[in-house]
């Protein structure tokens, strides 16, 4: 990426402190048949260059078109459009939050990539178009508009992107960074989230395994475990968080993590119960995802309450301000 960007973006902000720059007008893309009314790119956005790794094969393409794909991946499109702009200005940051701190060794070869344990999901306009069906037209300028409207809008801490951490949704509050991950950050605190049963799909799960099945996926990363006898006697005492995560758990006289039980037997998030009931080991889940950041289903009950994108994040992330940003560290291509 070349370094002739940066200068873009310098005379782009230059112009936006003059108040000279935004939604100029509106444009048309094409749709199947169908001509979808979106806004002009941002000029900020369509400024940057970024490469992109998807799949195996690296593609370059300006940030309005790469965020657009993301939007499309990681949120509901029929979700609120405060909504969609707060996981538009989430994920622009979280961009150029990799982009600047790695992990380059991931893929050397590209600033970011659609592997979800690595960045963010990417999901092709004319896939999405499928999925949508003859909400295509409505979704696609959805979309587009979120991302244009926020143009070049990042979340800063210390005048730095933040690591926008974003999620489904939470079991009544979100996690502290510290709980999940290895660093407390500071604007990565937990805060009250709104969403329940009533707005979320799935809130509330069960995962049942024989008891076969629990031992041996237990100890295949814990063979010190003592699962013999009875498997009733097998769940010791949890510790758990104020978001009702658990932070650690005692599972045959070894205590580990709450976040590898959940990555060990696939659970939809950390806050979970176990026991044996009937024959089997069950858990019963509340939320989904990691907890950390901004919940995607909380943002979407606070837009439908009247909240602006503005306002959802800096709930979500706490002490940050949102304004636009000169990204520094861009690789040469």
């Amino acid at each position: 990426m070349k370094r002739s960007i940066i200068l873009a973006w310098g005379l782009i902000l230059a112009v936006f402190a003059l108040g000279l720059f935004g939604l100029a007008g509106r444009g048309g893309t094409l749709l199947g048949e169908e001509k979808i009314d979106v806004p002009d790119p941002g000029a900020a956005d369509s400024a940057v260059t970024i490469r992109v790794k998807l799949g195996d094969a690296v593609q370059e393409m300006d940030l309005d078109t790469y965020l657009q794909g993301v939007l499309r991946a990681e949120m509901p499109a029929s979700f609120e459009e405060e909504a969609l702009k707060a996981q538009a200005v989430a994920a622009r940051t979280e961009t150029l939050y990799k982009v600047e701190n790695g992990p380059v060794a991931n893929h050397p070869e590209a600033d970011i990539c659609d592997d979800v344990n690595c960045c963010q999901a990417f999901l092709p306009a004319e896939t999405a178009e499928k999925n949508w069906g003859k909400q295509a037209k409505k979704y696609a300028a959805k979309i587009a508009a979120a991302v244009r409207e926020t143009d070049g809008m990042v979340i800063l801490y210390e005048d730095e992107p933040i690591l926008a951490a974003f999620f489904s949704s939470a079991s009544g509050r979100t996690n502290p960074s510290g709980d999940v991950w290895v660093n407390d950050l500071p604007y990565l605190r937990s805060v009250q989230s709104p969403e329940g049963e009533n707005e979320v799909p799935n809130y509330y799960s069960v995962a049942s395994f024989s008891p076969e099945e629990f031992r041996e996926i237990f100890l295949a990363a814990h063979p010190e475990a003592d699962l013999d006898g009875a498997p009733e006697d097998w769940i010791g005492a949890a510790e758990r968080s104020d978001s009702d995560m658990v932070l650690s758990i005692v599972i045959g006289g070894v205590k580990v993590k709450g976040t590898e039980v959940r990555a060990l037997f696939s659970l939809r998030s950390a806050a979970f119960t176990v026991a044996a009931e009937e024959g089997e080991i069950v858990f019963r889940v509340t939320g989904y995802g990691h907890g950390v950041g901004m919940s995607q289903y909380g943002a979407n009950v606070m837009a439908a309450e009247g909240s602006t994108w503005r306002e959802i994040l800096k709930w979500y992330y706490t002490g940050v301000t949102i304004g636009p940003y000169t990204p520094k560290n861009l690789a040469e291509t």
